[in-house]
């Protein structure tokens, strides 16, 4: 409850929120259930305060954390007890608490203790079962009918999980993901159109980090899931996920270099200077290039381990957008147009897949190679470029005659190589556009 303003005093007392006063009181130990029996119940009515519950746990001294031990398994214990609930804001709310805490706990504690982390946010005796409870939770709540803003959630759940730790192979509380799988339920949400666009990035990350847990030190079932995998709207919506995430990329690239740029030595001079310093477009440059190494790890991954994935590589790929209806395209005020000038070409709207437009990615990323985050994201490309070129079917895709396509490859421009932005290579196999790009 918030503290009342005393009448009359010219005192501006910061008030507290009830659920800010209750963090105060958890995380110092102290035990709210002893003259409250209700106090489980009440708890999950209040909205949770994400800052405050961080600040206070980050703020616990080595003791005051082995004092809050007790507390904070506990309040795991309720948050997982209370996803079973009927009401769906109780739900909401747990699912909330329970990202805020795994998430403040890791970072609370030093990744060389990744088992005490487990002990301090569960419990080890308790461990097991509750995060069995919870992974079947998440998973009833991703395969039912439940809303979206649930299956968000759950997912941000997942990859907090996922995430906890910097190296994923030393993610301890993974191993108890690999004994209860979730690979079906991530897998769903990507054959069913409206929930691949909603959830769709989510979960291929979320498989492509579980599949990378101490993948050559141990089986992992997720490997060998995703490698026998052979549901054709499952593939498709994979590759689907990444051929979005790229082709989102080059759109952006485009969109930056639709204007032509000045011409001569005053060019060259300015982008000398500007090499010699780190700009901000440069920043946000190898921000959007980071942002799409989980999407290459995962396209390698499926390339490297199932072979019907594949099929996906040459699967054309075309925008669901409806043709102009009839009253637009008989405007009689329209003017007549000209047919003997070619209209501009669109290679973004044109039927592709996803091998054109990991083509057109490379030709655009190889374009820099100044920074380390830059040099490994081509160095990824390459990698997956191997995989594919070593595979005997897909090297039979990209040599058949009766596959063509245009494809836009970028090339650095320079003072003795002057290149129309627009042009395209010609209609031909994709093994040389393959070898035009490198």
């Amino acid at each position: 409850m918030a503290y009342r303003k005393r009448s009359g005093s010219g005192s501006k007392r910061q008030l507290k929120e009830k659920v800010v006063q209750i963090y105060e009181s958890f995380f110092k130990g102290e035990d709210l259930t002893a003259g409250n029996p209700n106090f489980w119940d009440e708890l999950f009515l209040l909205k949770p305060k994400i800052a405050s519950m961080e600040a206070e746990i980050q703020k616990l001294s080595p003791g005051e954390l082995s004092a809050a031990k007790e507390n904070i398994n506990n309040l795991f214990s309720q948050c997982v007890e209370n996803l079973g609930h009927e009401h769906h804001i109780r739900i909401v709310y747990a699912l909330q608490t329970l990202c805020c805490l795994i998430d403040s706990m890791y970072k609370r504690s030093s990744s060389d203790f990744a088992f005490d982390v487990i002990d301090n946010l569960i419990g080890f005796d308790a461990a097991p079962q509750k995060v069995k409870q919870l992974l079947e939770h998440i998973t009833n709540f991703l395969t039912g009918e439940y809303p979206d803003s649930f299956k968000s959630l759950c997912l941000k759940l997942l990859l907090v999980l996922v995430t906890a730790s910097e190296n994923v192979s030393q993610n301890t509380i993974l191993e108890y993901m690999m004994i209860t799988s979730i690979f079906e339920p991530l897998v769903q949400l990507l054959k069913v159109s409206s929930s691949r666009v909603q959830h769709g990035h989510d979960a291929v990350l979320t498989l492509t980090l579980l599949a990378n847990y101490r993948k050559h030190e141990a089986a992992n079932p997720y490997i060998v899931k995703l490698s026998i995998l052979d549901d054709e709207l499952s593939l498709n919506g994979y590759g689907q996920v990444i051929t979005s995430s790229l082709t989102e990329f080059c759109r952006h690239f485009l969109a930056q270099h639709a204007e032509p740029h000045a011409a001569g030595w005053l060019s060259s001079i300015t982008n000398i200077v500007g090499n010699m310093f780190v700009s901000e477009e440069g920043v946000m440059r190898i921000q959007q290039i980071r942002a799409n190494n989980p999407v290459l790890v995962a396209l390698y991954e499926a390339v490297h381990l199932n072979r019907n994935f594949i099929t996906v590589l040459a699967h054309t790929q075309t925008d669901s957008s409806a043709p102009p209806s009839p009253s637009n395209t008989l405007n009689s005020n329209s003017p007549t147009p000209d047919l003997s000038v070619p209209p501009p070409t669109d290679i973004m709207a044109q039927p592709s897949n996803l091998l054109v437009t990991f083509f057109q990615y490379c030709s655009i990323v190889m374009q820099d190679t100044k920074t380390e985050a830059s040099v490994n994201n081509v160095k990824l490309c390459f990698l997956i470029l191997t995989c594919i070129s070593e595979d005997q079917y897909a090297n039979s895709l990209m040599h058949d005659i009766n596959l063509v396509f245009k494809v836009q490859l970028h090339r650095l421009p320079m003072r003795h190589r002057k290149l129309a932005p627009d042009k395209l290579s010609p209609s031909q196999p994709l093994a040389s556009t393959l070898l035009g790009s490198i």
